[in-house]
């Protein structure tokens, strides 16, 4: 199993906690954890202001995720987009039913889009990787493609993010060909996707309890070691103040960016898996349009 880099309570990032269940880290971000996985929600609160979804959970999250979105920002309003960090099924898995029900517009990296699309399926995990019971349990999880049909659009080349003033893209592939992280100058709020996460995710307990430590990708769908060291490296050059990953507990300061360094530092020691093999050719899209959107 990948060593510790651990984190403090101090190194938590404060959130206010809503009684819809949403944790409020900023006055225009907030998330909640769906079994396994952190759903982002971008826009201020009954605003009447435009509001993005980064990523839609389980298949079983669709309801719970309508019901927030309409607590927080009122009755038929749906989002102006849907931001994809990637298509692993515990981030794609309610897409194509909020995407229908909302008719709302999907982006992601068109690396990512043979997963959206209904063409591919990832290739099977790695049980023996990362150690854990959920490693143990990864060759269960589905791994099918969604078809989200004609919502499905490619992100702008220019690294804008649609419905998200300010933020950028930054392709960090690695756990999945596609996978995205987003990035606003401004205060410097890094939403990581899976490129980081902040628990062990290969480990029951550690998801049960969010022991907050800084992590690489979770192990057992990682198929490309190579590139999810440098999307680390790429992720700690930018000096995040605050951090939400698509696994554990938001964190800031400091101390969190000592500990991603450290990740980026020592990646091959403390993030890879010993004996780690996987399938390296994963069905991406044509070589001019992986060139146009690096």
């Amino acid at each position: 199993m990948a060593q510790q880099l651990a984190l403090t309570d101090a190194d938590l990032a404060p959130t206010e906690r809503g009684s819809d269940g949403l944790q409020s880290f900023a006055p225009d971000l907030a998330f909640r954890t769906f079994s396994i996985v952190n759903v982002v929600f971008f826009g201020r609160p009954q605003s009447g202001e435009d509001w993005v979804l980064i990523d839609t959970g389980l298949p079983t999250s669709a309801n719970a995720i309508r019901t927030v979105a309409e607590h927080r920002f009122g009755p038929d309003r749906p989002p102006a987009a849907i931001i994809m960090t990637h298509a692993h099924f515990d981030h794609a898995g309610s897409v194509e039913r909020l995407a229908e029900e909302w008719d709302a517009p999907v982006y992601a990296h068109p690396l990512e889009m043979p997963y959206l699309q209904g063409h591919a399926a990832y290739p099977p995990a790695d049980p023996l990787v990362g150690g854990g019971m959920m490693a143990l349990l990864s060759p269960l999880f589905p791994r099918s493609p969604v078809n989200v049909g004609e919502r499905l659009h490619m992100l702008p080349i220019d690294h804008s993010v649609p419905g998200m003033p300010g933020w950028r893209w930054l392709h960090t592939p690695g756990h999945a060909p596609g996978h995205i992280s987003l990035f606003r100058e401004a205060d410097r709020t890094l939403i990581a996707g899976d490129a980081v996460v902040t628990t062990a995710q290969e480990s029951v307990y550690a998801v049960m309890t969010q022991r907050a430590e800084m992590h690489g990708p979770p192990a057992y769908f990682t198929p490309n070691w190579i590139e999810a060291e440098e999307a680390v490296r790429q992720l700690a050059a930018l000096e995040p103040e605050t951090i939400i990953t698509g696994h554990g507990l938001p964190v800031r300061g400091a101390g969190a960016r000592a500990r991603l360094h450290e990740l980026a530092e020592n990646f091959r020691a403390v993030a890879v898996p010993q004996g780690a093999s996987y399938d390296l050719n994963p069905a991406v899209p044509g070589k001019s349009d992986n060139d146009a959107y690096r």
